[in-house]
């Protein structure tokens, strides 16, 4: 088989309807645009959402919701992950080095998943509680 060879099996690709060539066709007279109005005429349109002069429906639902602009830069990291390292204080950069925080991420968020079995020293990362207390009851630290 060669790629210049492949087609397409027969009746998978129509031709495309070419409008307004004579009643025979099914797409003749109005050629699919009905009949009359601003969608009818040849250039005359609206814009996305436009509902005729009527406040668009997104106009008039409320504005919901917050999308962090700095999300991207702050990393999740496992306790499983810290359970790997082998540094007794971990921080930002310790935590670079071992390729857990890719060189863009600003800051770190330490979340209960995976178990830790060693005392760590945490600084200068953020620290969900569940993870704080999985860390202080392997007899590690959390400093802020």
């Amino acid at each position: 088989m060669r790629l210049n060879s492949i087609k397409a099996p027969a009746g998978a690709r129509s031709p495309r309807h070419r409008v307004g060539r004579g009643i025979g066709s099914g797409w003749g007279k109005t050629a699919g645009r009905g009949h009359k109005g601003q969608r009818a005429r040849a250039g005359g349109y609206h814009k996305i959402g436009f509902e005729g002069g009527q406040m668009p429906l997104h106009r008039r639902l409320p504005k919901r919701g917050f999308k962090s602009m700095s999300r991207r830069f702050v990393v999740t990291v496992r306790l499983g992950d810290l359970q790997r390292l082998t540094a007794e204080t971990i921080d930002l950069t310790v935590l670079r080095q071992a390729g857990l925080v890719p060189v863009l991420g600003r800051a770190a968020r330490i979340v209960r998943t995976g178990d830790i079995k060693r005392r760590v020293t945490v600084q200068g990362v953020g620290v969900t509680a569940g993870a704080r207390a999985a860390i202080e009851a392997a007899g590690g630290s959390v400093a802020a």
